[in-house]
């Protein structure tokens, strides 16, 4: 029996809806302008303490508005609903291979974090647990989830791969489409029930799933009691990982201090002259100081594999040893790779930052092999591209009484 099931009741967007998840921005100001520019946007939903006519409430006091806001979407015809449905999902740009997924329900009981934990749904990244308690009390609130956790099928991955592109293929033209920030073109069509259905859904849960996206959004489903919860199972073909970097606001010690911590550590510290990028490969990070970047080896001092992984090297020895921060400090800023080298170090030489980490991306490779160890990430250590994006495909939760 597959994990992979249809969605019982679904509203599907008629255009105008598409959003970025809630995690993907470095700057709230950003999220304000978007919905902003488009009201109808789901991050309006998603985010609701974000849009200007609730600026200043907090997230738990602007849950009303983010009611109405679905209430008045559904209303206006911004979505129409369907049952038993699961969406094909094609995402595609110039010049770039289209990436292919199935929005549907996945069983939550399936989510395993240790190995000792049987299931089919691999969660891998330690969380903050502030981001799950928002995430729970939206999907109470709102009786509905729009942002989809994507899943990586790890082992029918290339059969689910040529089943989506040839279904898509075949479908004519999709029920909706929507353009995302970087270009690209998102399309969604229904599959009703049926064979073809039953293909793809027993394809999506034919092997282990590896959380790509979404670990405080599968934690929130099983902190929150949901039977399922709503995810884009996507292949390794469809999908690569992007660097995750680091801002910190406010150093603890001196710059001077900081590196020399460092290199009484065990790191080898050179100066970058010229354009400063991320690494292109793992071994060395650099980081952004006022006035100087540098390019430091950090000593591996893990146990492990996993350990001693650039992530978790930085987050040991750089940010909890030399500069005494815990991960979750709000000091510090995870920032995706969808911006660019260039502006991390513009955040530090304006002066709104103080230190930017830049780290060289996980390879697929090793993310898989890492999650089917049951091994777990360091935080936000992998920005999966293409992103699944929000508010397209929204699943109507069951009544709970």
């Amino acid at each position: 029996m597959t994990v992979v099931h249809p969605i019982t009741r679904a509203w599907i967007t008629t255009g105008g809806t598409g959003a970025q998840n809630y995690d993907e921005f470095a700057d709230d100001a950003e999220i304000t302008a978007i919905i902003e520019a488009n009201p109808h946007s789901a991050l309006g939903i998603e985010m609701p303490h974000r849009a200007p006519e609730s600026l200043g409430k907090s997230f738990g006091d602007a849950l009303p508005d983010a009611v109405s806001r679905l209430a008045e979407a559904k209303a206006d015809g911004s979505y129409t609903p369907a049952e038993q449905v699961v969406v094909l999902y094609r995402i595609s740009a110039p010049g770039e291979q289209p990436a292919y997924g199935l929005f549907a329900m996945v069983d939550t009981g399936q989510i395993s974090t240790r190995a000792d934990e049987p299931g089919l749904v691999i969660r891998n990244e330690d969380v903050f647990i502030a981001k799950v308690r928002e995430r729970v009390a939206l999907a109470e609130a709102l009786g509905h989830l729009l942002s989809p956790v994507l899943l990586l099928q790890t082992g029918r991955g290339d059969e689910l791969h040529a089943a989506l592109a040839a279904a898509a293929d075949a479908a004519g033209a999709p029920a909706a489409t929507d353009t995302d920030q970087a270009g690209r073109t998102h399309a969604i069509w229904l599959v009703g029930p049926g064979s073809q259905q039953q293909e793809l859904t027993a394809l999506a849960g034919g092997g282990e799933l590896v959380v790509a996206d979404g670990n405080h959004r599968s934690l929130a489903a099983q902190t929150g009691s949901l039977p399922r919860f709503l995810a884009v199972v996507t292949t390794p073909a469809s999908v690569a990982i992007q660097p995750y970097n680091r801002l910190v606001s406010e150093l603890t010690t001196t710059p001077e201090e900081l590196l020399d911590r460092l290199r009484a550590a065990g790191a080898q510290i050179t100066g970058v002259h010229g354009p400063v990028e991320v690494p292109a490969a793992s071994g060395t990070v650099v980081l952004q100081l006022p006035g100087q970047a540098y390019a430091v080896t950090l000593p591996h001092t893990g146990a492990s594999r996993l350990e001693n992984l650039d992530h978790a090297l930085v987050e040991r020895l750089l940010l909890r040893d030399a500069l005494g921060l815990d991960p979750g400090d709000k000091r510090i800023t995870y920032v995706g790779g969808d911006y660019p080298a260039s502006w991390l170090t513009g955040e530090v030489e304006a002066g709104r930052a103080e230190l930017a980490i830049l780290v060289a991306p996980v390879t697929v490779d090793d993310f898989v092999a890492v999650n089917l160890a049951r091994e777990k990430m360091p935080r936000k250590s992998t920005w999966f591209t293409p992103k699944a994006r929000g508010g397209l495909v929204v699943a109507e939760l069951p009544d709970r009484g």
